[in-house]
């Protein structure tokens, strides 16, 4: 299996998760795969372990990716660090799989890792905060990634609102997205407010909405879209970003 090809005109494709529809979702192999694509960027989501570490993974427990189920705000970062992910496999028609037994490379990554693989392709990360940071842990992250040398090219992504805000303070020409699964006057008026774009499920939007945000000024990204014909829809009306799991 391969990515799906679409005509993106000049809507700009991002691969969620990593390129997850090949390789198990914020995985190093998955940032590896969409690095070595033409995507824009990459997208992943991180949480704060109990001993102030950023990890890479999307819900705030690990059996959904991991062969054991821990907390991740609750253990410490050697603890997720010796978890070993399920190789999920593709399967065509159906939902994923799981294929090898174990695989040496599928660890739950660090922010250095994921952000590092970014640098190296020439990828934009797009690093969703996952639940509410605390102003620490926010000051904290930007500072890391900052240490990288890669802080221009970071957009940071959350549904929490306050994330947004606290970042908006600390980086006042940052590119960032709130996230949503909805769109509304009172999320356009945040938007306005706190100089933010939108990053919305893809299946809230309309023609009407990308028009109203754009002569706003907002750009748009929309997720997660893995059918074709939608996203030619999408790009049809300006979108720009599509965030997907196998298209390119």
């Amino acid at each position: 299996m391969d990515t799906i090809k679409i005509n993106s005109g000049s809507t700009r494709m991002i691969a969620h998760r990593g390129l997850s529809g090949l390789e198990t979702e914020n995985s190093i192999p998955a940032f590896v795969a969409a690095g070595n694509r033409s995507y824009y960027g990459v997208e992943t989501d991180t949480h704060v372990t109990k001993d102030g570490k950023f990890v890479i993974i999307h819900n705030d427990t690990t059996g959904h990716v991991a062969r054991e189920d821990i907390r991740i705000e609750e253990s410490d970062y050697k603890t997720i660090r010796r978890l070993v992910l399920k190789d999920m496999c593709p399967a065509a028609g159906a939902a994923q799989e799981i294929c090898l037994e174990d695989r040496q490379d599928l660890i739950i990554p660090n922010l250095k890792e994921y952000v590092t693989i970014c640098r190296k392709y020439g990828k934009v990360c797009i690093l969703e905060l996952k639940n509410e940071f605390s102003p620490e842990d926010i000051g904290r992250i930007v500072e890391e990634i900052r240490g990288l040398g890669y802080l221009e090219q970071v957009t940071f992504i959350s549904f929490a609102l306050n994330n947004m805000i606290r970042l908006r303070e600390l980086l006042p020409q940052q590119e960032l997205y709130y996230l949503t699964v909805e769109y509304n006057q009172e999320i356009l008026e945040a938007l306005k407010s706190h100089r933010l774009n939108l990053d919305i499920y893809y299946k809230a939007l309309t023609k009407e909405i990308v028009e109203e945000l754009h002569g706003e000024g907002i750009l748009v990204n929309c997720w997660t879209c893995d059918d074709k014909e939608e996203a030619e829809r999408l790009v049809s009306w300006g979108v720009d970003f599509i965030t997907t799991d196998c298209l390119e």
